[in-house]
């Protein structure tokens, strides 16, 4: 049977975090994932474009992909990446359709390479949101190998960080006539594959979806207690 909901690897993956709020989830899945005051800088897209652009540059001209990849990946081809609505698959066992789009896939001759950039430091395992991203990718997973487009072999993170320690020797190569450059470090973290994470998340997800109304919330959640100021003020003023 197939269910209302459809939602992202990225948003599925929240629900892996320690500090996951059913009550929140619920709200979101209702709401689209659309929430109100919610802005994200467009500089970031370009950052995330423009990474992109580089990696299939660098195999246009040298025919294999950059150094800092290929140390993870093996020598690989790039793949062109469906858009949003072709990398898609509708869960069997939920009905739930699962949807995301990877930043770059890596042919290696015996399988498929799945990797996500992130413009940000590195900290490794201490990455708090690491099993959101964990989740995001090993559902990229499951849509590639449902697409025909693996077997996915391998999963990773690739944490490009600004690199701000410069010093007045490095002026040189940093000053343009308008304007000057960043450069970006590029740090590697292998994720694990794990096929039973993102089916067991999907039937989380819809059990939360499809209760009639929203469940208890967490004991010291954040937003909801945000969420219940907001009604308490609404009220206040006669909304």
């Amino acid at each position: 049977m197939v269910s209302d909901l459809s939602i992202s690897a990225k948003n599925l993956g929240s629900l892996a975090l320690p500090d996951a709020c059913a009550r929140c989830f619920w709200l979101k899945t209702h709401m689209g994932f659309k929430l109100p005051w919610q802005i994200f800088p467009g500089i970031f897209s370009s950052i995330d474009a423009y990474t992109k652009k580089v990696t299939n540059l660098h195999y246009d001209r040298h025919k294999r992909i950059p150094s800092w990849l290929e140390d993870a990946t093996g020598p690989g081809v790039p793949m062109t990446v469906p858009g949003y609505s072709r990398f898609c698959v509708c869960h069997r066992e939920t009905g739930v359709r699962l949807t995301g789009v990877p930043d770059e896939m890596v042919n290696v001759g015996n399988g498929t390479w799945i990797l996500d950039y992130k413009t940000a430091k590195f900290t490794g395992n201490q990455d708090k949101l690491l099993p959101m991203y964990k989740t995001q990718l090993n559902g990229y997973a499951l849509i590639a190998n449902t697409l025909g487009m693996g077997p996915v072999i391998g999963l990773a993170l690739v944490y490009y960080e600004p690199v701000t320690k410069i010093s007045v020797d490095d002026m040189p190569g940093l000053l343009l006539c308008d304007g000057f450059r960043l450069a970006f470090e590029a740090k590697m973290l292998p994720v694990e594959l794990d096929a039973e994470l993102v089916p067991g998340l999907l039937a989380r997800a819809k059990d939360i979806f499809e209760m009639a109304k929203p469940p208890e919330k967490r004991q010291g959640c954040r937003d909801c207690g945000m969420l219940s100021r907001l009604i308490t003020l609404q009220g206040k003023q006669g909304y």
